[in-house]
């Protein structure tokens, strides 16, 4: 577990095996896979939050967010349920950005100059007077510290798990990016081909065949 300080990083660790005392040297090292994970979600995260706004208006703000390597969720407030039509656009806006594959640029700036920009602050964070600006081309810019990916064709894939309301005025997102979201597609590809199995056809006749079927119980 890490917080950070100032300009530091403080690592609370937990010691399992011998003792651990004032001077001592130690080395951390990162799970590049982990790392990587937790960078196609955060950025995608930020993709998502810019994309509701544009598709919903700029009301969409987020609310609440997990950022973890194998999946995303993420609060924001809205009066409504999305529509399918909504969703898709929101997932079709994301994936358009990740293939045009923009580059994200992280810098520091002065909070005052953040807000010149046009960068998004978390409603009620608190930042000091220097704040690092997560830049996505001309599409994101955000107030973040977490880690990124260099360019947006990092994520891969990006797909929308479920959405569902959490509270008055405040709705939910949960999605997947790149490795995940590819095992994701997996899964549902293979229930499909389980469906047209039972159903005695193909995937592509298995709507068409269900419909035939429903058609015959309730006559």
């Amino acid at each position: 577990v890490f917080k950070p300080v100032d300009d530091f990083f403080v690592h609370r660790l937990l010691v399992e095996r011998g003792t651990v005392k004032t001077g001592d040297r130690v080395t951390i090292a990162v799970d590049r896979r982990l790392r990587r994970g937790t960078a196609q979600h955060h950025t995608a995260t930020h993709l998502l939050h810019r994309a509701l706004k544009e598709v919903l208006g700029e009301h969409a703000n987020q609310a609440g967010s997990l950022v973890a390597p194998d999946r995303l969720r993420f609060d924001f407030t809205h009066y409504q349920a999305l529509s399918a039509e909504e969703l898709a656009r929101v997932e079709d806006l994301v994936n358009a950005k990740v293939a045009e594959d923009l580059p994200v640029e992280a810098f520091y700036t002065t909070l005052e100059e953040a807000k010149k920009m046009g960068a998004i602050a978390l409603f009620g964070e608190k930042y000091g007077a220097r704040v690092r600006v997560v830049r996505i081309g001309d599409f994101s810019m955000e107030l973040c510290g977490g880690t990124h990916l260099s360019r947006t064709g990092g994520v891969g894939i990006f797909k929308i798990t479920a959405e569902i309301g959490i509270g008055a005025g405040v709705r939910r997102i949960e999605a997947v990016a790149g490795e995940s979201a590819r095992r994701y597609l997996n899964g549902q590809e293979q229930q499909l081909q389980e469906a047209a199995r039972l159903l005695k056809t193909s995937p592509r006749e298995v709507l068409p065949r269900l419909r035939e079927l429903l058609h015959v119980v309730e006559e």
